[in-house]
């Protein structure tokens, strides 16, 4: 996993791990402005021949490092990601009830996006 390097692509919206030149892995994410800012990952993928390296699990912790070096909240909506911040509570605070239904809310109103 050392020569993984995560990098986010904002412009599109993923979080991608990167290994070779090669994209390898990502979470897909929106940054939601009301009622507060918020990253809201919606899918984490890892290509197959990837799998079993620890890559989804960076990039989760890439996720909520990166949103809290700026300062706003995560509102998990991807399974992977809810399941992850369940088993690592000391890096991956709750997220707020209201915040996520409006996260939910959002996706609900652009169905094409994701």
């Amino acid at each position: 996993m050392s020569d993984i390097e995560i990098r986010d692509d904002r412009a599109a919206g993923r979080l991608e791990a990167v290994d070779g030149g090669e994209v390898v892995g990502r979470i897909e994410y929106f940054v939601l402005e009301t009622p507060e800012r918020a990253v809201v990952p919606v899918h984490t993928i890892v290509e197959p021949a990837h799998e079993g390296k620890g890559i989804a699990g960076s990039l989760a912790r890439e996720l909520y490092d990166a949103a809290r070096r700026e300062g706003v909240a995560v509102a998990p909506l991807c399974p992977y990601v809810v399941s992850w911040a369940q088993r690592h509570p000391d890096e991956a605070p709750a997220a707020d009830p209201e915040l996520l239904r409006a996260a939910e809310e959002w996706l609900r109103a652009h169905p094409d996006r994701f």
